[in-house]
């Protein structure tokens, strides 16, 4: 679980991170071996690929399967390092997935990608020693965007699919999504209309990674929809955690209170735990009840651990807002 602390603090960078260079392999934790590159479309693009962390010891049986998407404004970030790579120790299988970024393909490339690395990991189940059947999905901010839309959209083929393995389900089983964009076509009155932090992003420039992202200015409503995780709710979405801060200044904490209302309206189990006078980011992500928050919503819906989710109380989680931020 300690691999989890990275997790609120690589989400914590800004949306429109440039894209890094891959980095020297860190030590693993011993217990864990990794398969690092893996072309889920062959001769596809160089962006198309994942990570791969297995126990060294082979399990009796299969584990459930988490796959990481990295956040970076659909512009940047790496799926390398993975933050949640310790999960393997508590008995996952995990994988830490790359997609084509906005300035060489926009939407809806993203969650094709993600999408035909979901297919490939199935068609390779047997061979790696999961359970096609209990796969799970977590990211933050572009990554928990890309996750809650992995999770919504999934089975409907509302996306044209790439890379083959049509036989496979692109289906989720979980979903925590970590304050990741969720309506695209409410962000902007959204964030105007936040009385405790002014967004940093000009929506509709060169510089707004929404509109830059589906390639056109977000009042185009079929195109923002099309983007939108809320859209594709249905009552057979999966269950969804979602972290947001009260204070971020990238997506508006309100979008997940919307995405929470809608997916409960349509009966899908949601939780919502808030953060008061967080950002987008931050120490209060990483402190031990919100990561075992997280854990235990992966094992009550891929290892169906007996465990009744209780969300903390937003209290024991509040921090100071930054002043600077306020309006």
């Amino acid at each position: 679980m300690k691999a989890l602390l990275l997790l609120a603090l690589l989400a914590a960078a800004p949306l429109t991170l440039p894209a890094q260079p891959a980095q020297k392999p860190p030590t693993l934790p011993a217990g864990i071996k990794l398969e690092r590159d893996l072309a889920y479309i062959p001769d596809g693009d160089p962006a198309q690929k994942l990570d791969l962390y297995l126990p060294e010891k082979p399990a009796d049986k299969p584990l459930p399967l988490i796959v990481h998407i990295h956040g970076g404004g659909w512009r940047g970030g790496n799926k390398f390092p993975c933050p949640v790579t310790g999960m393997v120790l508590k008995g996952y299988v995990v994988a830490s997935v790359e997609y084509r970024f906005s300035q060489k393909a926009v939407f809806p490339a993203q969650i094709q990608d993600c999408q035909a690395a979901l297919r490939w990991l199935r068609a390779r189940s047997k061979e790696y020693g999961f359970d096609p059947n209990r796969v799970g999905v977590i990211g933050a901010s572009a990554g928990g965007h890309l996750s809650a839309l992995v999770g919504t959209a999934g089975g409907k083929k509302a996306f044209a699919p790439i890379g083959g393995h049509l036989e496979q389900s692109d289906r989720v089983q979980a979903v925590c999504d970590i304050f990741g964009p969720a309506d695209f076509t409410t962000v902007v009155q959204q964030a105007e209309a936040d009385k405790n932090v002014r967004n940093i992003f000009t929506f509709n420039s060169p510089t707004d990674p929404y509109s830059l992202l589906i390639g056109t200015r977000l009042e185009d409503k079929p195109r923002a929809q099309a983007a939108s995780p809320l859209h594709y709710i249905t009552p057979n979405s999966p269950p969804v955690l979602i972290l947001h801060g009260t204070h971020d200044t990238l997506v508006p904490y309100a979008q997940s209170e919307q995405f929470a209302a809608a997916l409960k309206t349509k009966g899908v189990e949601v939780w919502l735990q808030t953060l008061p006078g967080s950002g987008h980011g931050g120490p209060a992500f990483t402190k031990p009840a919100v990561l075992q928050l997280t854990q235990n919503f992966f094992d009550k819906h891929l290892k169906s651990a007996p465990i009744e989710l209780v969300l903390i109380p937003s209290a024991d989680l509040a921090v100071e807002p930054p002043k600077s931020k306020a309006k």
